[in-house]
């Protein structure tokens, strides 16, 4: 779980993941919209917001909420300079179990298609593609505001997890 000093950090992390998107079509949106201070509070205060370190630095962090019923993934980032070593694998495993814990029996994300360190990754840890016509009304939600938002839609995939 993040301490709350640790929330003015999460700006510079997600800064820093970003940078690995340099020329994706969706390297744009992110940058205009980054997660606001108030967002990282608000999860926080729900204790939905995990941090990951590394020889004492932070790392990495996974913000989720709920969707409908689900176990929401809001965003994940963990550092260029601390990527590839298994912190954001173990950082999403232990917020699966605190899912599983609290009650949801599915985790739902959004995220792009064609990055390794997006979908792939994702579906070797067991989410599968969420087909458009099985979404949530929330789901729908999210994937119209994030078409609003500007992303590439075409590369844009929902995914999901049944958490047993």
């Amino acid at each position: 779980m993040a301490q709350r000093d640790e929330l003015a950090l999460l700006p510079l992390i997600e800064a820093q993941a970003g940078e690995r998107l340099r020329g994706h079509p969706a390297a744009k949106v992110f940058a205009a919209s980054p997660t606001g201070p108030a967002l990282f509070e608000q999860a926080w205060q729900r204790g939905m917001l995990w941090v990951v370190a590394s020889e004492q630095e932070l790392a990495g962090y996974l913000m989720a909420g709920a969707l409908d019923e689900d176990f929401h993934i809001q965003q994940m980032d963990v550092t260029p300079a601390h990527g590839r070593k298994g912190l954001g694998r173990a950082l999403l495993r232990h917020a699966l179990q605190q899912a599983r814990a609290s009650g949801h029996h599915r985790a739902v994300l959004t995220t792009l298609s064609d990055v390794a360190w997006n979908a792939p990754f994702y579906a070797s840890e067991g989410f599968i593609e969420w087909p458009s016509h099985a979404w949530s009304a929330g789901m729908r939600e999210v994937m119209a505001a994030e078409a609003a938002a500007g992303f590439p839609m075409e590369l844009r995939l929902a995914m999901q997890r049944i958490l047993s």
